[in-house]
């Protein structure tokens, strides 16, 4: 099959790089709206060759991949279902959620399969952690703690478009969290600092921030976010439950050390950002993508679902404005 890129940034070269290690796909083809820019890319990237406009590419591609600034992303998805094309977009399909909602109509109205980029729910530590949750084997869930540190700040020109941290950072953990619990959230409390540089303010944003979320059977989630970790890339979760405790992200490459005689150490090559420490996951998002694109498998990351996540990040920034709770209403997740 033949995938399509549409955005060749520092996130289109990386997927386009792990589709063309696919023995699905047998060619990826490149779009950027910088004229030049997919060839130039196309030039270092074996198995792949660009195109000069999106028609062309929706035209030649049996999936594509949208990994163009979130503000885009409603246009071009659109082009994409009215062209029947199964589309992978990268969060945020839409930056409002009445926006989002308008967009996830029109998008389950076209029957098209749309997969909402949060690679999360495709690492495999993630994943099972997932199943364990859902077939009973950590009993009913008390607390689930996440914690997800940048390395270094993201360039400071990003900052004013990023949406904020709640959805750029944690916006992941929003989504991530809910599906592992498996419950609605009833209630949103969130506070931020700026600890790291006064850039960030400057943006109307925080550097590190912490979330609480309330779920409909009792249980909580502390979700805390920071844009500068000296040691390295750092996610975790960690779920607490009536029969066991596990935890995804605690491996010999977590930045982090133990002052206890026998614990961990930080290792030399402590992960450097993202894409080094979900690199099992986003190969896995594109080999699945493809699988839904084949008919294979099920979608397990749909337009509607992505609402929840944008949905709590909007209330985690209000909750931080207002400096109260917020209450909340969303849907159950699978």
């Amino acid at each position: 099959m033949r995938i399509g890129v549409a955005g060749v940034g520092r996130i289109g070269t990386m997927h386009a790089t792990n589709l063309a290690t696919l023995d699905e796909v047998d060619e990826v083809l490149l779009f950027d709206p910088v004229p030049g820019r997919a060839a130039q890319a196309s030039a270092a990237l074996p198995g792949t060759r660009s195109v000069d406009d999106l028609d062309a590419l929706l035209t030649a591609s049996d999936g594509i991949l949208l990994a163009t600034p979130t503000t885009t992303h409603p246009a071009l998805l659109r082009e994409a279902i009215a062209a029947g094309v199964p589309t992978l977009c990268e969060k945020p399909i839409a930056s409002h959620e009445g926006e989002m909602r308008a967009l996830v109509d029109d998008v389950e109205a076209s029957g098209v399969e749309v997969l909402v980029g949060f690679q999360r729910r495709f690492d495999p530590a993630v994943s099972e952690l997932h199943r364990r949750i859902r077939a009973g084997d950590v009993g009913d869930v008390y607390l689930v703690r996440a914690l997800g540190n940048d390395a270094q700040p993201p360039d400071f020109s990003y900052l004013p478009h990023s949406g904020g941290i709640f959805r750029d950072l944690l916006i992941h953990d929003l989504d991530a969290v809910p599906w592992l619990v498996g419950e609605p959230v009833v209630e949103v409390y969130a506070s931020g600092s700026v600890l790291v540089d006064q850039a960030f303010a400057e943006a109307d944003d925080v550097d590190n921030a912490v979330v609480l979320l309330k779920f409909a059977g009792g249980a909580h989630a502390v979700l805390a976010g920071g844009r500068h970790d000296p040691l390295g890339y750092d996610h975790r979760i960690e779920v607490m439950g009536s029969r066991d405790s596990l935890t995804v992200g605690l491996d010999p490459r977590t930045p982090l050390t133990s002052l206890e005689p026998d614990g961990p150490k930080v290792a030399a090559d402590a992960y450097p950002g993202f894409p080094e420490r979900f690199h099992r996951a986003y190969l896995n998002e594109m080999a699945v993508f493809t699988q839904v694109v084949a008919g294979r498998v099920a979608n397990p990351s749909p337009a509607r679902e992505s609402l929840i996540s944008l949905r709590l990040a909007e209330a985690c920034e209000q909750s931080r404005r207002s400096g109260a709770p917020v209450r909340v209403t969303t849907e159950v997740v699978a």
